[in-house]
């Protein structure tokens, strides 16, 4: 575990942010840099923690995160627009924010004394519409030009060659992760299992985007904390890439939304709506590299987060 550090997490705010700024406060400064497109923080205490300071402003802003970089050992850089209908909205936003935003903390972060890692989240969406058993060095896939879905992919990926360009050509300290699915407590924006939890628990229809046949590998938020705090420590993982998923919680999007239902006892029942953009048909990790070089390996398998999941939102409804 990280201790005795300062750590700013872009993007703080958010769903993974905020989860892993849970983890770190106790031991560490943490400093949440979010402009609260999206806020998971107010069904915190973060903000009361002694350990914890929060800087409402953008990562556009360079003059800003230039002066709250400052004294940092360690950078999470969670700050981007996700979520296909946010991106389908506005696929130039998404662009400018997840490049730009990238770019400006890797040229603030490279000026620092002292950093000792930063970790740049990527997105499985840099794997294309079928990606079985992928490992981090398999061959990337963007999509057509035009179909305004991938330029979120696109944007992520640029993200990773940039970040690696500076850890190649400036010794930065940097590890990229590409999370696949995650659902949990506490989940703000757009996700599947958060929209069908909500439907369910108000007993009505769980809206299905396309036939369900789509296949999803799903990773409780807490495993992706645990790895996130691994690449954060560990040597091995400086200039490396990590697949973080669970390969065992892989379901389709029907079966996801019928285990939702039996585990809320709810009335609801599927409905299945056009889809009205590219999608994914397959999505599985290979998670070899992760465990063998950072020693991970999720722990909460896909009925039991699930659960864990649902009583939140029983309880926040």
């Amino acid at each position: 575990m990280l201790a005795g550090k300062r750590v700013l997490i872009t993007g703080g705010a958010g769903f993974m942010g905020t989860a892993l700024a849970k983890k770190l406060a106790d031991q560490n400064e943490v400093m949440i840099y979010d402009n609260l497109h999206r806020n998971a923080l107010r069904n915190t205490d973060l903000l009361h923690h002694p350990h914890v300071r929060f800087e409402q402003a953008d990562v556009l802003d360079l003059g800003q995160l230039e002066k709250s970089i400052q004294g940092a050992t360690h950078v999470v850089h969670l700050a981007a627009i996700a979520g296909v209908d946010t991106v389908l909205e506005s696929p130039v936003r998404a662009m400018r924010v997840n490049i730009l935003g990238t770019v400006n903390v890797l040229e603030v972060a490279s000026r620092l004394h002292g950093l000792e890692r930063l970790v740049d989240l990527s997105t499985s969406e840099v794997f294309g519409s079928r990606a079985y058993r992928v490992e981090e060095t398999h061959v990337t896939s963007q999509g057509s030009v035009g179909e305004a879905r991938w330029s979120y992919a696109v944007s992520k990926l640029a993200s990773e060659y940039l970040a690696h360009s500076y850890f190649h050509e400036f010794g930065l300290p940097i590890v990229t992760v590409r999370p696949f699915n995650v659902y949990g407590p506490n989940q703000v924006g757009v996700g599947a299992v958060h929209q069908f939890i909500k439907k369910a628990l108000r007993n009505e229809a769980v809206e299905i985007h396309g036939d369900g046949s789509q296949i999803r590998s799903w990773c409780y938020i807490d495993d992706v904390v645990d790895a996130l705090l691994l690449v954060l420590v560990k040597p091995e993982a400086v200039g490396q890439v990590f697949n973080v998923g669970n390969p065992r919680s892989t379901v389709t999007i029907l079966d996801l939304a019928t285990r939702i239902i039996r585990l809320t006892a709810a009335s609801s029942q599927a409905v299945f709506t056009p889809i009205g953009y590219a999608d994914v048909e397959i999505r599985v990790p290979s998670v070899d590299k992760a465990k063998t070089l950072l020693g991970f390996d999720a722990q909460v398998d896909l009925d039991e987060g699930l659960r864990r999941t649902i009583a939140w939102y029983r309880s926040h409804s």
